[in-house]
């Protein structure tokens, strides 16, 4: 997904001075086209190789040799393998191993849109201690949660719904396992990455230094899934689900093999060296035109990894992605990994002008994908198309005020930084934040189920569930409808 944010800082406590460009003008009005960017491919060729009936043939690191590459990495489970090669012709030699059926160079790409507005928030505090009447209603920014009051989370946390138990394997970038709202919900032990020389909680830092603090996507996405409620910033949807940082990405862009490896390492049991997850959140992706080999076989490569997590009866969520596009009518683009088998795909809602009392809170965001074909569910995602420079003043819990632009009040907030800064929350907007309220909700279902649910029972559920919106039936927008917590727990 090519997302675009636009990201306001908040400091849980004390104050917080951002050292990124700051603009309080109101939203942009950006056209939203599907990028393809790439980066350049490394001095050392990386290539995915995949076996015939997702098998790998005997004997393939001495095969391989042979044709002038090393072999890196096998994932057996799905018949695909990695490997390296400076040879011009390794690409021809191993296409031609028995039981060889497509080798690709592995793409680096940008999955996620590396622009970014932050907004200094000035100086906040927290809510501990404050007598709550109800699951979140001590969070510092309770207030101006609208997203989880948009599909009627607390009314499900009201009958007991936590998601307790339930895994949830997201898949991104650096993920702050320290962070206030999520400390003690990370799997620390069973966290990875697939990005060489970076740990699961590490990203790629922002600059100039020392004040720039890095506002890291994953930890915005597992915020808004399990935010606990703790009284200091926000709650999440799920606020006890038990998150799995799985890193494949790195400032945004990442390989081929590296998400594909994330997949399946997420869909694979604990005793088989896995993370054991229940639902798996991609909250990325990008937009690859379906005629180029390739792409097409890259594309293909995913999709056997989705397979494989679905047949672990793991549910997998992805973004649809922010490029405007109407997917039934672009038969050239597939976007990956929304339209890959298995996945249910995500569009994205918001208010426009919440800070002004706006309560649309399922109107389809300005730069959501759509089509039939595609969209699964609709959740909330923030939006950025208020024509107002007006501020708005909302109240922070238990005394205070926060005041700034309208139109960021209509984005999702949630924890958003990385170690050693734990206390920073930003507002953003995407496809990428609707992904997780849709993860969340799964979780829910699934709790509600004892803890064992597979991902056909857990989308029929969804759907049975959700608010039919748009015209009856699967919608351009909403898909099968706009999640409802509630009625999924009911």
């Amino acid at each position: 997904m090519h997302s675009r944010f636009v990201s306001l800082a908040v400091a849980a406590a004390g104050a917080l001075l951002v050292g990124c460009s700051a603009d309080n003008t109101g939203p942009s009005q950006q056209a939203h086209v599907p990028r393809m960017a790439l980066t350049a491919l490394q001095s050392t060729t990386s290539y995915v190789i995949q076996g015939v009936g997702n098998k790998l043939p005997t004997n393939l690191a001495a095969s391989i040799s042979a044709a002038g590459g090393t072999l890196t990495t096998t994932i057996k489970q799905i018949g695909v393998a990695l490997a390296t090669s400076t040879d011009p012709d390794f690409q021809a030699r191993a296409s031609a191993i028995v039981g060889i059926q497509t080798v690709d160079q592995d793409l680096v790409v940008s999955w996620l849109d590396p622009n970014e507005q932050v907004i200094d928030a000035g100086e906040t505090g927290d809510a501990s201690g404050v007598t709550a009447n109800g699951l979140g209603s001590a969070e510092r920014f309770f207030n101006f949660q609208w997203a989880p009051k948009a599909i009627h989370a607390p009314e499900a946390w009201d009958l007991g719904a936590r998601g307790t138990g339930v895994r949830v394997a997201v898949i991104d970038g650096g993920l702050n396992d320290t962070h206030v709202d999520l400390a003690g919900s990370v799997d620390v032990a069973h966290s990875t990455s697939f990005v060489p020389g970076f740990a699961f909680n590490q990203d790629r830092p922002c600059t100039p230094q020392p004040n720039c603090v890095t506002f890291s996507h994953a930890t915005h996405v597992a915020g808004i899934i399990a935010a606990q409620a703790n009284g200091i910033g926000t709650i999440g949807v799920a606020p006890g689900v038990t998150i799995i940082g799985v890193k494949a990405l790195n400032g945004g862009s990442g390989s081929f093999g590296a998400v594909i490896q994330a997949i399946v390492y997420a869909a694979t049991p604990i005793n088989q060296g896995g993370a054991g997850a229940n639902v798996i959140n991609m909250s990325l992706g990008g937009a690859f035109f379906r005629e180029k080999a390739g792409f097409a076989h890259l594309a293909a490569a995913i999709s056997r990894a989705t397979i494989y997590a679905y047949q672990q009866g793991v549910t997998v969520i992805a973004s649809a992605g922010n490029s405007g596009v109407d997917i039934d009518h672009s038969a050239n683009l597939i976007f990956v990994p929304a339209q890959s088998t298995d996945v249910i795909a995500v569009s994205a809602t918001a208010p426009i002008g919440f800070g002004l009392g706006a309560t649309n809170f399922a109107n389809p965001a300005s730069y959501t994908n759509f089509g039939q074909s595609a969209i699964d569910f609709a959740a909330p995602g923030g939006d950025a198309a208020l024509a107002s420079n007006a501020n708005c003043t909302f109240a922070l819990i238990p005394s205070g005020s926060i005041t700034r632009p309208c139109f960021v009040f209509d984005f999702v907030i949630s924890p958003g930084s990385l170690a050693p800064v734990n206390n920073v929350y930003f507002f953003a907007a995407g496809t990428s934040m609707a992904a997780p309220h849709v993860a969340a909700v799964a979780a829910l279902i699934i709790e509600h189920h004892g803890g064992i649910l597979s991902p056909a029972s857990v989308a029929a559920f969804l759907r049975s569930s959700a608010d039919d919106l748009g015209k009856p039936g699967n919608d351009d927008f909403y898909g099968m409808g706009f999640v409802n917590a509630l009625r999924a727990v009911q």
